[in-house]
This record gives structure tokens, sequence and C-alpha cells, in this order.
């Protein structure tokens, strides 16, 4: 048995003797335990368990608790001594969170500008790895693409600046530091069997190598014990994975090589070599290590990702001190399954799925926390603490995926892979709390997690970050953390980035918009919002759609009256009573150049929910809601044949469709697949916006339906002229009633990043405007201060406006359902800006 005692009562040392032995049969009940020294004054020796009270900030419990030990009082004093304990555990108390005190992003740092200061440059890098200077003011990353090493200078950390690059010969994998010099382990193999590689060691001030040690083969993961006398670089040796799952394992084989780094001359270090086959059951011949973190005790944990294994070594002389794999998790109320357009249904059970982890942190000397992404047959979707014994202590089951879908961060394209995909752990210590911070790729979220107790993490926040975030690094000194996201692809606006976040006397800030939960318990999932209305009977509610990338298209209410807002509700579009199946077609024989009967096959789904490509909604006036649905394909282009035409769509309050109104035929025949993006109603009509002109027209159409008469009206708005560095086009993205005959339309480039110049709102007046006319704009506001205000990276996408009763006007992004996108959604007020 074992006695716990209330935290409040605990203040001395409690010895409580549990068992003795007598000379018989080791056991008696009456004396085999006298209550003073253990023993029965013969042969019988005492078993203790000796309690102690941890205090607050100790290594095993961050919130206090107890350190119990067990062992046999050989000497029968009553004391457990340091040779007697054969076991030692922690109780730990639980978190308590200060909500007063959050994480919030205050900078991005776009690699590219290391190259050029406006990031004027379609060359591929990279931040893949983080580590800081130590005192903090100096970030230096892995740029693997460009085979370099890059400095940031953050004294002012909401205004990083570059501070250069170190070519290097080979790919950096990773960097640490110790003291003023930054050890990067470098690949420089010619393939996947000549192996070879090395640790560069780096004077930061200098931006120098100033020695250089042979690693024997390719590195991975680096790490510096926290004492600084070692170092602990992976040298996976991976394999070829074009080779396929079922290919054999590959030599050479993964090793660890410890490196002596005491002396303060790098010219002195040494290395030494532990070697890793035959430890795990998969692969015992081709261990691939993946990740190294040590701890205080110079104990490194390393993970052997597709063998499913972990292993812990003693630094000090190189021995294994254990090793076990780290299992399988069954997993339930998961999506699984991957639809074209996409289909988020978290109903699904997975069994038996391997961990397979990837990063790994220690949280205290005896907990260490791995992010199970999965490489070969695994990936449990979640993150699990362990003991250095191997046990499971806790793991975060379907959690993060749920998580995932409630903050519209879902990668539903990973569905039959690996889910969100933790990649890697990061611990920072920050005055109040311990901290674990978990890099999800695929979502391209940090969940943040107090961990004073590792049996028991309690979720704190989840930031945004760049799209697919590797590295994490906690700079508690100063009360930053950097996320360092690797994906970088001009043409798709996304740009590798070093997001810095404070920890801050302040409100969260992120998330802005959340789900509820569905009768089943799962989160309503949501995801790639392409347009905003507000409900004109009630100042805190809007509504919103979701676009093309999703079949079932879905109007999702949302209630702005709580922080973070919260969608309460979703309204499938449906065609129950065959309104949308009747529209004419140009006829059943399938024609690239008209939409026929297959394209409209293809818009309705079995069970009457429709596939089309909400880009605007509004409430109507007489009850149900408007949908404008662009078209897709453009007349004349081979390469896009006409699927779908421009529809509004008018449906009642529980998304049924009533009536489709398509345009002129003398429109449609000269389609651009640039078509409806936003809709509006006022006086009987409804205004649809065009994203941009078509045909040999100078400018985009407004159309106004007069919903009596059944006609059309167009006038023509006048775009800005494009203004990014990267060329582009301007467009409409929605289109909102003022009243009075006055509008609020949005205008955006199609360009993100640094690269983004246009994200404006204007009004017009269509009171008067005659036919065929162009209308005159003005300005009210330039929404690039609002969205730099994020602390992100511009955000292409800006596609819905929404203007409440209460004048209150909020924008909305679009998140392109996290397909090559960060998946961060900013639902921002900015407030009474009309008045």
């Amino acid at each position: 048995m074992k006695t716990i005692f209330p935290k409040a009562l605990l203040s001395t040392a409690i010895i409580i003797s549990l068992a003795g032995c007598d000379g018989d049969d080791g056991r008696d009940g009456t004396n085999g335990v006298d209550g003073q020294n253990g023993a029965d004054g013969q042969n019988g020796l005492g078993s203790l368990v000796v309690q102690t009270t941890l205090p607050a900030m100790s290594d095993a419990c961050f919130n206090g608790g107890l350190q119990v030990e067990s062992g046999i009082d050989t000497n029968a004093d009553g004391e457990l001594t340091m040779d007697e304990v054969s076991s030692t555990s922690y109780v730990c108390a639980n978190a308590n969170l200060n909500d007063a005190v959050n994480f919030n992003r205050i900078a991005s740092f776009p690699v590219c500008s290391q190259i050029d200061v406006a990031c004027n440059t379609d060359n591929e890098t990279a931040a893949e790895i983080v580590a800081s200077s130590e005192d903090g003011m100096t970030l230096i990353y892995t740029d693997s693409p460009g085979e370099a090493l890059g400095f940031v200078d953050i004294a002012t950390p909401n205004a990083p600046m570059s501070a250069g690059t170190l070519a290097l010969e080979g790919e950096p994998t990773s960097v640490a530091v110790k003291g003023e010099f930054a050890l990067v382990g470098v690949n420089t193999s010619e393939d996947f069997i000549n192996v070879s590689g090395k640790l560069s060691v780096v004077d930061i001030a200098t931006q120098t190598v100033v020695q250089s040690l042979d690693l024997g083969g390719q590195p991975d993961s680096v790490a510096v014990s926290p004492d600084g006398n070692y170092a602990a670089v992976v040298i996976e040796n991976e394999r070829d994975e074009d080779l396929g799952d079922g290919a054999p394992p590959q030599l050479p084989a993964g090793s660890l090589v410890i490196v002596n780094i005491a002396d303060i001359d790098p010219a002195n270090w040494t290395t030494s070599t532990v070697e890793l086959v035959d430890l795990a059951d998969k692969f015992p011949s081709d261990p691939e290590p993946e990740y190294v973190d040590i701890n205080d005790n110079n104990v490194a944990v390393v993970t052997l990702q597709e063998n499913n294994h972990i292993v812990l070594i003693n630094l000090v002389d190189g021995t294994v001190m254990n090793d076990f794999s780290a299992g399988t998790v069954d997993l339930d109320m998961v999506d699984a399954t991957e639809e074209d357009p996409a289909l988020i249904l978290q109903t699904e059970s997975l069994a038996d799925v391997p961990r397979e982890p990837d990063g790994v942190a220690w949280i205290n000397s005896e907990h260490f926390a791995t992010a199970d992404e999965g490489d070969l047959d695994g990936g449990s979707r979640g993150f699990t603490i362990f003991n250095t014994a191997g046990e499971i202590v806790w793991t975060s089951g379907n959690s993060l995926d749920h998580m995932t879908a409630r903050l519209g961060h879902y990668p539903d394209g990973r569905s039959g892979n690996k889910g969100n995909e933790p990649e890697n752990v990061e611990v920072g210590i920050y005055n109040d709390g311990r901290f674990l911070f978990v890099n999800s790729e695929r979502s391209s979220l940090v969940f943040v997690y107090d961990v004073a107790n590792p049996a028991l993490p309690t979720l704190k926040q989840i930031l945004p970050a760049g799209a697919a975030p590797e590295g994490g690094l906690a700079i508690p000194d100063r009360n930053l953390l950097v996320v360092a996201s690797e994906e970088d692809n001009r043409g798709d606006k996304i740009r590798s980035v070093l997001n810095i976040y404070q920890y801050e006397f302040a409100e969260a800030e992120y998330p802005t918009l959340v789900s509820a939960d569905r009768a089943n318990g799962t989160p309503i999932p949501w995801s790639a919002m392409s347009g905003l209305a507000a409900d004109p009977a009630d100042a805190n509610t809007l509504y919103a759609v979701e676009d093309s990338f999703y079949m079932s298209n879905r109007i999702f209410k949302i209630d702005v009256g709580q922080t973070p807002a919260v969608v309460v509700d979703e309204i499938t579009i449906k065609d129950t009573n065959d309104v949308f199946a009747g529209v004419t077609t140009s006829g059943a024989a399938e024609d690239a150049e008209s939409f026929d009967d297959v394209d409209l096959a293809a818009m309705i789904n079995q069970d009457k929910t429709v596939n089309i490509d909400p880009e605007g909604v509004a409430k109507s006036s007489d009850g149900g809601f408007w949908v404008a649905s662009e078209g897709a394909g453009t007349i004349g282009d081979d390469n896009r044949d006409i699927e779908k035409l421009n529809f509004i769509f008018k449906t009642d309050d529980s998304g049924v469709i009533e009536s489709v109104i398509t345009l002129p035929q003398a429109l449609n025949d000269m389609q651009l697949r640039f078509g409806f993006e936003g809709i509006t109603e006022y006086d009987g009509k409804a205004y649809v916006a065009f994203q941009r002109a078509w045909g040999d027209e100078v400018n985009p159409r407004i159309g106004i339906y007069h919903v009596a008469s059944g006609t059309w009206r167009f006038v023509f708005y006048p775009l800005d002229a494009v203004e990014s560095q990267d060329g582009g086009w301007v467009g409409l993205s929605d289109i909102t009633s003022l009243g009075e005959g006055q509008f609020l339309v949005l205008e955006r480039d199609n360009k993100g990043g640094p690269d983004a110049a246009i994200k404006r709102l204007y009004t017009i007046d269509l009171s008067s405007a005659a036919d065929d006319t162009t209308v005159t704009k003005t300005l009210v506001r330039d929404l690039m201060p609002d969205l730099a205000a994020t602390g992100a990276l511009t955000f292409e996408k800006i596609e819905g406006t929404a203007v409440t009763s209460e004048g209150n006007v909020y924008i909305i992004n679009d998140n392109d359902g996290v397909d090559d996108n960060s998946g961060e959604t900013q639902l921002i007020n900015l407030g009474k800006i009309l008045n």
C-alpha cells in the first residue's frame, strides 16, 4: 500500500514501514515490523517507503508534490540511504493555469528576406531547426535547400532583422548551441549507401566554421546537454523511400555519436560512437535513429522512428540504459478516409497504430514526450509521455485531430495517412509554468500544454504557425517562443517563416473562431470560409459558407458574442425537392464547352446534398439564404473545361434549395473561371460581385438580379491596378449592402506574404447607377495593417465581409481547406469603421 497525503499537509518526510521478514516465511503481520526499526530483532528486514514533499519548481514536479522512494532498510535504522533505495517515483500536483498570461505571436520573419529584403525572389528557402545564442538575442536556423545556416537578430523580438547566412559544404540537418558556438550537423552523403557527414562548429559572432568533426554517416538531430559537457548527434543513415514500404533493411546502420565538448576549445573535442543495432525487433540491423534530447542527468533519449522504438543512453559512459517499443494506439472517432472533394467525418476507428515517434523532449529527468508523427507504417496523430522505465504515463489519443477540426485546421488530405501529424516537441519553463509545445506539421498548429504533472497534461493554448512547423525553441529567459516552419513555395503564396511568440500578460489572440460539438461529441468540422454575412435581426450572429474544396456544402452559423467566436450550427445545402436537378443543361452529351447533364449530376450527391462552389452568402429578407456559387471552367480554354455555371441559390432556413438563378446565356457563353464571389440583398434585388473581368471587358461586373421580375442588369466596378512586386491580378471578393443603395466591396490581389499589396474595403453607390456604366468607389480601409497586427505573413484570400446591425464590420480569410496553406483563419472585427 501507499499513503498519499494532501499537499497542504506535507511539510516533513514521512516514513512508512510496510512489511518485514521473520526467520520463517519472510512475512509476519505480528512481529515482522516492530514500528521502531523495521526489523523483528533477529533477521527481519523492513521494506520502507519514504515520501518527501517536493517544493514548487523542483525538477521532477514543477508545481510540487511527492517524491516516493522504496527500498529495503538493510541496516534497520528506519531510514533509506541512497544505496538502499530500489525505486523512486513522483506524484505531481496538477497544473494551475494562469489565464492572465498567454503566448501570442508578435512577429514573423520570412527566410526569403535573407536573400532579398522584400522577398522578391523565387528561390526556395527553409527554416527547419532553430536554436539561439545563449543570451537569446540571435536565432540560428538550418536552411536545407540553401545548404546554409541562417542568423536572425531578435534583440527587438517584434522586429526581427536579417543577420546573414553562412554557406555550408552540404545539407544542414540540425543545430544546437554550446557557449559561443553553434554545432551544426551537415549531411555530405553521396547517396543512401555512400554516407558521410560532419559536425561543423560555427563561431556565432563571426559566422565562421572553426572546427569540423567527422561523424562517419548522415547526421540528423543534434542536442547539447544542459551542463554543456556533451553533444549527441543522431546518425540516421536513412533508407531510400523510393524503394517502397516493403523494402528490406538498408545498410549502413545508423548510430549515435557522443561528442565530449567539455573543453572550451573545439579543437580538443572528441567523439565516440554508440551502436544501436539489435535493439529494435522490427529492423534490428537498421535502427535508423531520428531525434535526440538530453536531460539533466546526461541521459539521451533517442527515437528510432521506423522501428517504433526508443533508446535511453548514458552519455558519460556510452551505455544503453534502457530500450523499449513505443507501442501502438487504438483510435476512435477519427477520419481515416480521404475524399475528393474533401469531407471531414470523424466517425471511424483505427486499431494497433504504431506511434513511430519523431521529435522527443525531456519534461524532467524522469519523463519525456514524443511527437508520434509516423513514417513507415504508423503515426498515431498525437503525442505520448513516457517515463524512463518505458511506461506510458499519458497519451493524447484522438484529441489533436479533434482540436484541429474545431479550429478549422484539419488536413483532410491526410485522413488516409496520419491526420494532423505531430512532428516535434519542445519543453520550456516560464516563471509559473512548465510547458510542452507540440508542433503539428500538417495542421500548422502548436499545442501548448502545462506539464507540471506529466501524468495529467493540461491544454493551455493552441497557436498558429507558418506552413509545416518543424523546429521549436523555448527562450524562457526572454519570455519568447520561436517556431520554424519549413514549407516554402512562392507560387503557392507560402514562405518559410520563423514565428516569434511572447509570453505576456494578455488574452490569447488565437484562435478567432472555433466550433461547437456535433451530437456525436466530435466538433463541427469547418474550413475554407469563402463568404460572410450578418444576420440583420441579431448583431451577434454571422453566417459563412465553405467553398468547393468540400463536398456536401454547408452554411455555418457563427456566434460572435463569444470570444473566440463559435460555429454553433451547420446547415447543409440540399436539393430535397429536385429544384437544382431540374436546371436546364446543354443536353445529355458530355461537352467540354458547356454545362451538360454529366456536369449537373456531379454537383448533386445521392443524399441530395450538393457539390457547388459557395463563394458568397446573405440572409434573405423573406427567410432563408442567398448563396452565390462560382462557375468552374473558361470558355475557349482547352485546359479548363466548363464544369459548373455561376449560380445563385435561394434556400430556406434549413438549407433546402427553393430556386436556382443562372446568368443570361450571352454571359454564360463568355464565362471566365473567376466568376461569382460575393452576394447581398437590397430592396428586392440580389447583388453579386464577379471576381474579374470577362472576355474583352476592362472591369468586372456587379450583377443586379430583380427577384420579382427575374431580370438582370449590370454595372462595372473599377479595380485598382496591380501593385504586387510579383505581378498577379486584382479582383473582387465580397459585396455587402449598407442600405440606401450603398454597398461595401472587398477588393484584393492574389498574392500573400511579402508579395501581398492590395487588401482593401471600398464603398460604392448604386442607388442611381445606370446600366453598364462604371461606378466610382471610395476607400474605406486598407486592410494590410489589420492583417499585419496578427503577427502573421499577409493572408492571400481575404474573402468575406459582413456588417452587423450595430455597425461592426467583420472580415475573414479563406484558408484553402489547409491545402498548401497553414490553415490559419482570422475572423477580425474592425469595429464601426463606417460611421
